[in-house]
């Protein structure tokens, strides 16, 4: 800085030393010198101006390289400072980490040193355990020896022996255990089962094969036979059914075993008879619309079915069809009525037991909806019934319980059991089912053969309408456990084999009498 000051001021010097020389020698005059003597004059102190300048400025650069001199010490020290912080923090996380490594070093070799001990310990358990199985097949063998016995002749000669000194002993704990175990499940049942038959109770209701059909007069009766018996036998192809007309006074009979047609037997005869008209052609047309009011009935039966049970969303060829239960019966029961009582009861046992009372109400409605198309399709009535569900898209839990309530695959649900449980309720209390004589006095006689069928009965008699059978035993060949097993196994050869309403309780009867005479 001090050098360009000094080079500035000899350039501006030897400037006007120059000048004024040249104008000396040009002879420019007093004025042009005096000219030349002030320009030298402001040159000069421009020039002390410029190195005051440039002194203050000398002292202000020295003043910041002070400042920066001491601020570069400053950071240098914080520097220094910081980094043998973390030097110290690296210096001890090594430590840390070096300490560590011995440790897990250490770790291994122990752990190396347990698992070659454990495994000597297992080869010695192994060793241990082919000896001790060497040494029980040779005490095995050398028993059998002493025996003369095998080891299989062994365990079923000792089985039979525990089973002949301790039957009765088992027998009474199986009772006990059975009666502590179903005491609360039975009073718990009969309980839920009467509140239910309690609270629900419907007519009881049963369908013959036959109608009746009142006439205003017997007059009436040749003109339904006709000329040459002509309309009788036109009615009875047209209807699908039988007339029978006999002494009976003003009254003649319609039989058949399908309902839908003696009912459109009976209502045509009913307008025939009111009309006047009989005649083949009449007949015809009178059968045929009668044919399509019935098939209007069966949709307002289904309809009402549902609406009393609260059930909506059914398909109407599906509301038809249950409407159609109302002309079929089921061992005289009407199965459109027996389906609204099992519905009505099975909701309040669900209730109870927690299953979902609308699931069970259409598990009802629905479980013997195949009966109403059994004479048309072939099949049982639960698999027609399963199909017709799933064809009209019924919930796969309603499905699983109209294909399970007759035990044709196994129950799965809560639902299914209560189904099951109000169809043998509404159809097995008194009055609500009947039979013929022919097919009860063979359903009685094949529930006593099955019962005769095994070792050691001596009689059996079927007794309750075929509710109970009674079973009595030799007392010499059926000890108390096998009387037990007795009673069992009649019991699932009539689950098995039979076909009946309701349950059936059998009843073994082992009695021992000891008769001396006193002479």
């Amino acid at each position: 800085m001090e050098t360009l000051i000094i080079g500035i001021a000899i350039s501006l010097f030897v400037g006007g030393a120059l000048g004024f020389v040249i104008a000396k020698s040009r002879g420019g005059g007093e004025k042009i010198s005096q000219k030349l003597q002030e320009k030298i004059n402001a040159q000069e102190r421009t020039l002390q101006a410029t190195q005051s300048k440039a002194a203050a400025a000398k002292g202000e650069l020295k003043a910041a390289e002070a400042e920066a001199h001491a601020k570069a010490k400053e950071i240098i020290s914080d520097a220094k400072l910081k980094a043998q912080q973390e030097r110290s923090e690296l210096q001890k996380e090594d430590a840390r980490l070096t300490q560590w490594e011995k440790d897990l070093t250490k770790n291994e070799q122990e752990v190396k040193e347990e698992k070659s001990s454990l495994k000597q310990k297992h080869e010695k358990a192994d060793a241990l355990r082919e000896e001790l199985s060497h040494a029980e097949e040779k005490h095995r063998k050398a028993l059998e020896e002493v025996a003369q016995l095998s080891r299989e002749d062994a365990a079923k000669k000792l089985q039979l022996e525990v089973e002949r000194e301790f039957s009765s002993h088992f027998a009474k704990q199986v009772d006990l255990i059975k009666k502590e175990s179903e005491r609360d499940v039975e009073e718990k049942s009969k309980d839920l089962l009467s509140q239910a038959m309690q609270r629900y109770a419907s007519e009881v209701t049963a369908e013959s094969t036959a109608t009746v059909v009142q006439l205003p007069s017997d007059d009436m009766k040749g003109r339904i036979i006709g000329k040459e018996g002509r309309n009788i036998i036109a009615f009875e192809r047209a209807t699908g059914t039988d007339v029978i007309i006999d002494d009976t006074p003003e009254a003649i009979v319609v039989t058949g075993f399908d309902l839908v047609r003696r009912y459109v037997a009976k209502r045509a005869m009913e307008k025939l008879i009111q009309d006047g008209r009989i005649q083949p052609a009449r007949i015809e047309e009178e059968v045929e619309k009668q044919k399509k009011e019935v098939g209007k009935m069966m949709v307002q039966f289904g309809e009402r079915a549902c609406d009393d049970l609260g059930i909506t969303g059914y398909h109407p060829e599906l509301i038809k069809i249950v409407g159609r239960l109302r002309f079929r019966t089921s061992y005289g029961q009407n199965i459109l009525k027996h389906s609204v009582e099992m519905a009505h009861l099975a909701r309040m046992l669900a209730e109870e037991v927690g299953a979902d009372p609308l699931v069970v109400a259409e598990g009802c409605l629905l479980h013997d909806i195949g009966k109403a198309l059994d004479h048309e399709v072939k099949g049982t009535h639960v698999e027609i019934g399963v199909e017709i569900c799933k064809r009209y898209k019924v919930r796969p839990e309603v499905v699983h319980c109209v294909a399970a309530h007759h035990e044709d695959i196994p129950m799965e649900s809560a639902e299914a059991f209560v189904v099951a449980a109000a169809d043998a309720i509404s159809g097995a209390r008194p009055g609500a089912r009947r039979e013929s004589l022919e097919s009860y006095i063979k359903r009685l006689r094949e529930l006593e053969d099955a019962a005769r069928s095994f070792e050691g009965v001596q009689k059996a008699y079927a007794i309750s309408a075929g509710r109970e059978i009674r079973v009595f035993v030799n007392a010499d060949d059926v000890d108390d456990l096998a009387q037990r097993k007795l009673a069992k196994d009649i019991a699932e050869k009539v689950e098995q084999e039979l076909t009946y309403p309701g349950v059936i309780k059998v009843n073994v009867i082992r009695e021992r009498r000891v008769v001396e005479t006193a002479k």
